[in-house]
């Protein structure tokens, strides 16, 4: 059975999503996309998934 481990996030300032990804570590992530985008915040994406999950998702958003 697959492990459940990665995040699906968005990258939010205010209300407006500036980008979107998969991370196994939300803490890590949110400290190297606020460099990226200053003032910005991480928001978690239902629960974790599977990185296969994970990575559809991603595609399928287009976050890839």
């Amino acid at each position: 059975m697959a492990k459940r481990d990665t995040y699906k996030y968005l990258v939010k300032r205010g209300n407006t999503i500036l980008d979107g990804g998969i991370t196994k570590n939300l803490e890590r992530r949110e400290k190297e996309r606020q460099l990226e985008y200053p003032g910005s915040h991480i928001k978690k994406v239902g629960i974790r998934s599977t990185e296969e999950g994970a990575r559809k998702w991603e595609e399928k958003e287009g976050y890839s």
